[in-house]
């Protein structure tokens, strides 16, 4: 079955053919490493994460995931000057803090460049921009240098937009010549350190975020390359700035443009300035990494997804129960594709449908459940599960021995609030439920015993 996918660029669903049969390159716009990672950060990397494994599991391509580091920017500079630590040391600290995230999420990329490694790459380009008509330096002498916007008649492409309709920055602002002119190469300042500027033909200076992606494409995926991704926020003006550039400069670029959804608190988009942001400490701290990984699926990709303290304990619980499943329907076969179910398989190809998918996972729990609890093998259903589990990369990690102690006593509390609920006594019951979750515990009721898991 063909894989179909939402093009951002023509607004459509599309089926996908890479461009190289067997082999997909995915280049998707990474963090800029300024400050601790959001639930933004996480929401998109585990987005392509899916579609990634996805890809290699359902249709067994041979994909390449790139994510890139952006270790360069006026914000991590200002960050530095205010803590009062050097700005590279800075973005290998944040950075570090990323991939301990993106590590816990299952989440990491294939290759992971860095705007600094790629500084010659972003200079020959700027340069070959120059020589086609496309970028100018500054009117004013210094060294900055810009994309001539007006020279590229298919600017707005992506977002579908007129140049006239544009907003842009202040026309007087640097040497630009209009205001939609966006800064390819930016001249070093006297209040930066000199550490953060690069010899380049117009003078010392760093190159401006949105050519860092089109050298970096160029240099690992090359100028013509599957899809590109990215949250919603990046779609203008960097994705279309992006497009621009390495379009005006003669490359394909993208053949596919994919963008995840943001995630709102009570439906107002999650920002520092309205004061609704929950870090990603607070965020684990209410459940494990991986029921975390569960509610960031729990939305389809290119929607909204908000947050609640509800809205984690319900993944908390949602994936508890399917853990539970598989601890209870041990089975030696690995997972593979071949037992994903055919409802599973539909709503992947769907443009990622993962809600949907989720739902067939817990459609083959309770059969399993079921059966169990008749006396009969679930085989098939654990089958199913974990290859389910597998694609949405949501295994559950294997299990260091349970403390004795701790094991002893969650089985005395359950036979306890067993007693309770047969004396009818439902308030003890409860107050001993609430008990066994302290410990860090999820336990389920069947028909015939009640299960439990350590949560995470």
């Amino acid at each position: 079955m063909s894989l179909n996918l939402f093009d951002s660029k023509t607004q459509s669903l599309r089926e996908f053919s890479p461009i190289v049969p067997g082999r997909v390159g995915l280049y998707v716009c990474g963090p800029t490493v300024q400050s601790a990672p959001h639930v933004g950060h996480l929401r998109s990397a585990v987005a392509f994460d899916v579609l990634a494994g996805w890809m290699r599991f359902g249709h067994g391509l041979n994909v390449t995931l790139v994510r890139n580091v952006t270790d360069v920017d006026d914000k991590i500079l200002a960050n530095a000057a205010l803590t009062g630590v050097d700005w590279r040391a800075l973005a290998v600290s944040v950075e570090q803090g990323f991939n301990d995230v993106y590590a816990s999420l299952n989440a990491l990329a294939d290759k992971t460049p860095h705007a600094t490694d790629h500084i010659i790459d972003m200079i020959a380009l700027v340069e070959w921009l120059i020589s086609r008509g496309h970028a100018y330096q500054a009117d004013d002498g210094s060294a900055n240098v810009f994309f001539d916007s007006a020279s590229w008649p298919e600017y707005g492409e992506l977002t579908n937009q007129r140049l006239e309709h544009m907003e842009g920055e202040d026309v007087a602002s640097h040497g630009r010549r209009r205001p939609t002119d966006f800064a390819l190469w930016k001249a070093a300042k006297e209040d930066e350190p000199s550490s953060a500027a690069w010899t380049s033909p117009w003078g010392d200076g760093r190159p401006g975020w949105h050519i860092e992606c089109s050298a970096m494409t160029r240099s690992i995926l090359g100028e013509h390359f599957d899809i590109h991704g990215g949250g919603l926020d990046l779609r203008f003006p960097h994705h279309e700035n992006e497009l621009a550039q390495s379009r005006a400069a003669g490359f394909e670029f993208a053949n596919y443009w994919m963008h995840n959804g943001l995630v709102t608190v009570g439906g107002q988009k999650m920002s520092k300035s309205l004061g609704n942001g929950v870090s990603v400490e607070e965020l684990f701290a209410q459940g494990s990494a991986l029921a975390v990984r569960y509610w960031l699926l729990s939305a389809h990709y290119r929607t909204s997804l908000d947050y609640s303290t509800s809205a984690i304990s319900d993944a908390v619980a949602a994936l508890a129960r399917i853990h539970n499943f598989v601890k209870r329907a041990p089975t030696d076969a690995q997972a593979s594709a071949a037992a994903l179910p055919a409802d599973f398989v539909t709503a992947m190809n769907s443009d990622l449908n993962v809600p949907a998918a989720l739902a067939v996972i817990h459609e083959h729990v309770r059969a399993g459940n079921s059966l169990l609890d008749a006396g009969q093998s679930a085989a098939n259903e654990a089958s199913a599960v974990l290859a389910m589990l597998h694609a949405l990369n949501l295994l559950p990690e294997a299990s260091a021995e349970v403390d004795k102690q701790l094991a002893d006593r969650v089985e005395s509390l359950i036979q306890a609030r067993a007693d309770a609920r047969a004396a009818k006594d439902f308030a003890l019951a409860d107050q001993i439920r609430q008990e066994i979750s302290a410990l860090g515990v999820t336990i389920e009721d069947t028909a015939t015993k009640t299960t439990w898991s350590l949560n995470g």
